[in-house]
């Protein structure tokens, strides 16, 4: 009886256990796949903010569709968005401008996202966040990849 239920068990775990890529699923931006590889060595002096919390750099396309940006929090960590407003198909204004920790949107609806988190400011319309980009690091190499 107990192997019964134990079989029973499994295949209902099984059955449950999907996977939901449609959650991160955005209908405005494309795949798009891209490495940066080694090109981003803090070493360098065009990378060298990125020994500094606090500090970001842009990258324009081919990585992401429109650029993307890699802000430094410390440490290890780093985080990566596109720089597409995820809230618009693509057109020539949804490419989104950095200024400080914000990056807002040149169309007329003046969209705006945190770049340290994702999240849109007060009065931005959509329900999507920045879409986020992987991040590895390895020694003084930051990688960012889709």
């Amino acid at each position: 009886m107990k192997k019964l239920f134990f079989i029973a068990l499994t295949v209902l775990m099984m059955v449950n256990c999907t996977s939901d890529d449609s959650a991160l699923y955005n209908p405005n931006l494309p795949d798009y796949s891209f490495d940066t590889g080694t090109l981003i060595n803090t070493n360098l002096p065009l990378y060298n903010q990125l020994n500094f919390a606090g500090n970001y750099i842009t990258l324009d396309s081919p990585y992401g569709i429109n650029g993307l940006v890699l802000y430094y929090l410390g440490g290890t960590q780093y985080v990566a968005y596109e720089l597409s407003d995820p809230n618009h198909p693509i057109t020539t204004c949804s490419k989104l401008d950095v200024n400080g920790l914000i990056a807002s949107c040149r169309c007329d609806d003046g969209n705006s996202y945190n770049i340290i988190n994702g999240l849109p400011e007060t009065g931005t319309t959509g329900g999507y966040t920045l879409q986020p980009y992987r991040v590895e690091v390895s020694g003084s190499i930051v990688r960012v990849y889709n």
